[in-house]
């Protein structure tokens, strides 16, 4: 057995300098850090859960940290050095949300870290500072839910005051609550069967066999929704492109675009691939995908995967999508944009995501969003299909931009996304799915053709 030299605190710390200083994406530093010690053999399956934990739990809680250490501290916190700052968070997030975690132990391995990466002053102010409140945890008193709900569900639920004031207005409390509740629980992996490779039955029994537990998903035909399972670096099954990690509502994507074989069909926004190589699988591996995307190491990742998934007729190429009417006027069967966005539906996969953000972007990102859509949908053949698709939530970037899209391109006639969903059929004209109500990341998808 290997001997473990590390301290699983320590790791997580370290992930957490790298997303607070450096600007590094929570999910990113962590899986580097996480296969680079599991490639040493230095991760248990029970360290890398746990590593996970604090990384994510801490940088999610971020705001709600500072608000608790503010009850404890006699200085401001910005006037505490930023690494001295994340032991204090990781204390905190371990002391109020991890109840098996001794409040000993989260003060101790606190104080053991001070002592590496600060000076015998932060030493006892850290040790101060937890063992205060440990001890007097009635200090933290949150807002009072009726009089002030965007407050309350801000601290409570680890969510910026902007985007909880936007939901309550639009979806009421409750629901708001409900919302922010799901985007802080761990979602399970879920996985596309590469159709080209095996069919779903036989993933499923393979990847039991590697250790995963599994079933099958209520939503895709392709899709395996895995709720427990080993690094994914460690899984064979992975490395024979036998599956794709993609969430349930991406797999819709594809679905509604309904790609046929022998096609010529444009991803516009295509990279880092899940879409492009699901339209490519559909089409049994004939016909041609384009995959189009602004930065090439994106669409290295997209390549990486079509040739890991054993796909043939997938092309990528480097260009900026406002410009791909020019380029491919009325010469692709169908076209599918899955268009830069928030990113407000997926806030329980990217911890750190709702900190990055403000409702700035939503007022900057529709313009953008419009530019796409109205060059894709000059590829598009008369008779051929224009799909817009999101991983947000917000009006101003979904229903408002296909509106504003069909009212100024009278071609195009809006289809019923709802019927082209492969398993249950659902009414609405444009697809709103939501993590609350769904069990899935939030996801928009409307369906356009144009006519002859």
């Amino acid at each position: 057995m290997t001997e473990k030299k590390f301290d699983a605190r320590e790791v997580a710390l370290k992930v957490i300098n790298d997303i607070e200083g450096k600007g590094a994406y929570a999910n990113i530093a962590l899986a580097q850090e996480i296969n680079r010690r599991t490639s040493h053999g230095q991760l248990s399956d029970q360290d890398r859960r746990f590593i996970t934990e604090l990384v994510y739990g801490t940088i999610k809680a971020g705001a709600t940290l500072d608000w608790m250490l503010s009850n404890y501290l006699s200085r401001p916190l910005t006037k505490v050095a930023p690494v001295i700052r994340n032991i204090l968070r990781l204390g905190m997030y371990q002391l109020f949300f991890l109840e098996k975690v001794p409040a000993s132990a989260a003060c101790n391995q606190a104080v053991e870290l001070t002592k590496k990466y600060g000076h015998a002053g932060t030493v006892k102010f850290v040790n101060g500072v937890l063992r205060n409140a440990a001890r007097s945890p009635e200090k933290i008193v949150y807002p009072d839910r009726e009089k002030q709900p965007v407050k309350y569900l801000a601290l409570k639920y680890f969510h910026p005051e902007w985007l909880v004031e936007r939901w309550i207005k639009r979806l009421g409390a409750t629901a708001c609550e409900e919302l922010c509740q799901i985007n802080n629980n761990t979602p399970p992996l879920s996985v596309r069967t590469n159709t080209v490779k095996i069919k779903r039955d036989e993933l499923i029994q393979r990847l039991e066999d590697e250790g995963v537990k599994c079933k099958i998903s209520d939503w895709t035909p392709e899709g395996i929704v895995c709720y427990e399972h080993p690094g994914l670096g460690t899984l064979d099954s992975l490395r024979a492109g036998l599956f794709q990690v993609q969430d349930e509502s991406s797999m819709l994507v594809a679905h509604v675009l309904d790609p046929q074989p022998g096609e010529f069909i444009i991803d516009a926004c295509g990279a880092p691939g899940g879409k492009t190589t699901h339209i490519a699988a559909l089409m049994k591996n004939t016909g041609q995908v384009l995959s189009t995307d602004i930065y090439e190491h994106k669409l290295a990742l997209t390549q990486e995967n079509a040739g890991r998934l054993g796909l043939i007729n997938i092309e990528t190429r480097a260009l900026d999508a406002v410009n791909l009417g020019g380029m491919y006027p009325l010469k692709a069967d169908r076209v599918l944009v899955d268009a830069p966005c928030s990113g407000l539906g997926v806030l329980r996969r990217k911890p750190d995501s709702r900190w990055r953000k403000s409702e700035e972007i939503l007022q900057d990102l529709p313009k953008l969003q419009a530019a796409i859509l109205a060059s894709a949908a000059q590829c598009v053949k008369p008779g051929g299909v224009l799909v817009y698709s999101t991983c947000t939530t917000e009006p101003e970037e979904n229903q408002d931009i296909v509106n504003t899209f069909l009212h100024t391109h009278p071609a195009f006639i809006l289809e019923p996304a709802g019927q082209y969903l492969p398993g249950k059929k659902r009414p609405e004209s444009m697809v709103q799915l939501w993590p609350h109500t769904d069990g899935v990341d939030g996801f928009f998808i409307a369906r356009m053709t144009r006519q002859q």
